[in-house]
């Protein structure tokens, strides 16, 4: 495969990555905001489905493409101060989503699919919304951060 392809692949998994987990943010805030608990739901469906959709291929193109030229090109690429900078922030992130963002997700969806029906929202769902959005400020400003490691490559 050309180098041209690949960082072509690989900034690709980075728009679709970071442009989902902002947009989402966006919406759901919306949705949370008309208090509207039949929006609510379906918005809390479609965070967990846009993940499916465009972070989870986003992350997995970020990863391979990016792998695949630093071992190709490169070597030992671990001795490289930004690529291992751009790396660890990426993993950092990637674990908030697996051990908090997700788990929180699927249990805001499954009282979503509750309070659609009946109209009151639960002080726990809105709890679980500020951890959610904790954790996943923190979760996106670390691939912010990547994105000056992997263009200034500083030494």
């Amino acid at each position: 495969m050309s180098y041209a392809l690949l960082k072509s692949l690989h900034i690709l998994g980075v728009v679709l990555l970071l442009g989902n987990v902002i947009v989402t943010a966006w919406w759901k805030g919306m949705a949370n905001r008309s208090g509207d608990a039949r929006i609510i739901a379906f918005a809390q469906r479609q965070v967990t489905l846009t993940d499916w959709l465009f972070t989870l291929p986003g992350a997995a193109l970020i990863v391979a493409s990016g792998d695949y030229i630093a071992y190709a090109l490169i070597g030992n690429s671990w001795d490289i101060g930004w690529l291992t900078w751009g790396r660890l922030l990426f993993i950092t992130s990637g674990l908030i989503w697996l051990c908090a963002l997700v788990p929180i997700q699927i249990r805001q969806a499954r009282m979503a699919r509750t309070f659609a029906n009946d109209d009151r929202i639960p002080e726990r769902y809105w709890r679980l919304n500020r951890w959610w959005y904790g954790l996943g400020i923190v979760a996106v400003l670390l691939p912010l951060a990547n994105l000056y490691w992997m263009v200034f490559k500083p030494a």
